[in-house]
């Protein structure tokens, strides 16, 4: 039985290509859909439709925009079985985190196009009062977004909400492993009255194809969630006209336990977010630092934590075996296995919930992204600088503090070098801005910050006395 084809969108049509790819299911390993692989045809077209999406859309005025925003997002709402059942087979996520991947798409484009109402354009200062001068913001043009799979629509909120919402334009390439609801979720765009052009979808599995995305001198920005190694390939080709990046690259994000913190609390916390998504989040907890007095009460309190643990499929056998040998160089190293540590047999790319004591900093599952389901526990004494051992990384994406202590808890937030720190409880929200330092990224998604990256900031003078 021949599998659906979920088209490509370029300038509001469906476009298909003399090659296809095949989109599993992780769960089960069976081919679920096909997309198209994308030619160098596929991605001047739409560069094209983009360039002259952005010169439709920005000319629109902010209410004009709101109104189909907001029509876009209820239509998805009306959508949104059909789409979080196909998000599930894509990905293999626990339905509650499916119906979570999906709810910050439509948060994104609801909150976006009120925070471009609170933008301020100030006047400014002339010291001789000769002048007016002000602050003026408008759209920065056409985005390239480059997405990862974890969190498909979530990522696609991330960049279309504020593309949308600022007068820009944009070409999405959704990750050739779950590209199936995002595609379904651009189509509804064009039912919802967003003009053709401004969102344009393309996939592909050849770097060398969508390469010439980034080479073009079209885009005003390329923006991307990914990897730091990934991140670089993308700035590297895109560095042949200047453009505007936004990368929210890889993360190692440490926790620092104290001796006087809720160590129960704590370890649960930790769990929960460290197995969430079968740990495939970049703000993972990668490294749990926790003080000796305190260190065998959290180990026993993570692992009965994670025996409550229900999970879904790692997004490949590749990503499965690449996590497993993690596991086996730090036990071959001295590292002892708590729980888990193993494949799931059966159908499927399935791994135990793990967690690995006597782990120490010099191990490669310590300063390697692990990116999947284990949580590495490390032990540290008064005589360590437990700072030190936090931004012992090249990563700064996200990091985590558990401490009674409050004058303890700013000290750490001011010194560990990373884009968040949350004290006593992981924290995300729309509102709030996201994204790293030092090989973690550069830019900001969600907040007002991300926004203000799709707009230009031009200084206007106006003489008004000679």
């Amino acid at each position: 039985m021949s599998k659906k084809m979920y088209p490509m969108l370029i300038n509001g049509k469906f476009v298909e290509s003399k090659k296809s790819i095949d989109v599993i299911n992780p769960s089960t390993g069976n081919v679920l859909g096909l997309v198209p692989e994308a030619d160098n045809d596929a991605v001047q077209q739409s560069l094209k439709a983009a360039e002259q999406g952005f010169k439709a859309w920005s000319s629109t005025t902010p209410a004009e925009r709101k109104k189909i925003i907001l029509r876009y997002a209820d239509l998805l709402d009306e959508n949104s079985e059909r789409i979080v059942d196909l998000l599930i087979e894509e990905t293999g996520k626990p339905r509650d985190n499916a119906e979570y991947d999906f709810g910050m798409l439509t948060t994104c484009l609801r909150f976006f196009v009120e925070e471009f109402e609170r933008l301020d354009q100030p006047v400014l200062h002339d010291p001789d009062g000769r002048f007016l001068h002000y602050i003026q913001r408008q759209p920065l043009g056409v985005a390239v977004g480059m997405l990862a799979w974890n969190f498909p629509l979530l990522n696609v909120g991330y960049k279309i909400g504020p593309v949308l919402a600022s007068g820009c334009s944009t070409i999405i390439k959704p990750s050739h492993y779950t590209p199936l609801a995002s595609l379904e979720t651009a189509y509804l765009a064009k039912e919802a009255g967003v003009p053709d052009g401004v969102i344009n979808m393309i996939t592909s599995s050849e770097h060398d194809v969508t390469k010439a995305l980034l080479q073009s001198d079209v885009p005003s920005m390329v923006t991307m969630i990914g990897s730091t190694r990934g991140g670089l390939e993308v700035m590297n080709s895109s560095c042949t006209s200047v453009k505007h990046f936004s990368v929210e690259l890889g993360g190692n994000a440490p926790v620092v336990v104290y001796p006087d913190a809720d160590v129960c609390d704590a370890a649960n916390k930790v769990v929960d977010l460290k197995f969430a998504n079968c740990g495939q989040v970049c703000v993972s907890p990668n490294r749990c630092f926790v003080h000796e007095s305190v260190y065998d009460e959290f180990v026993a309190a993570a692992k009965a934590r994670a025996a409550d643990v229900q999970m879904g499929p790692m997004i490949s056998d590749k990503a499965r075996q690449y996590v497993l040998g993690l596991v086996e160089s730090a036990v071959a190293d001295g590292s002892e296995i708590v729980c888990g540590g193993k494949a799931v047999e059966g159908a499927g790319y399935f791994m135990e919930p793990t967690i690995l004591k006597d782990v120490d900093a010099r191990m490669k599952v310590s300063y390697e992204e692990i990116f999947g389901p284990v949580l590495p526990i490390i032990k540290y004494t008064d005589a360590d600088d437990e700072i030190a051992l936090a931004n012992d990384t090249q990563y700064g994406l996200a990091a985590y503090v558990f401490t009674t202590n409050l004058a303890k808890g700013l000290r750490a937030a001011r010194d560990i070098k990373a884009g968040s720190v949350c004290v006593n409880e992981p924290h995300y929200s729309v509102q709030l801005p996201h994204g790293g330092l030092k090989q973690s990224g550069v830019g900001k998604d969600c907040s007002r910050y991300s926004l203000q990256e799709y707009l230009t900031l031009k200084r206007v003078s106006v003489l008004i006395e000679n």
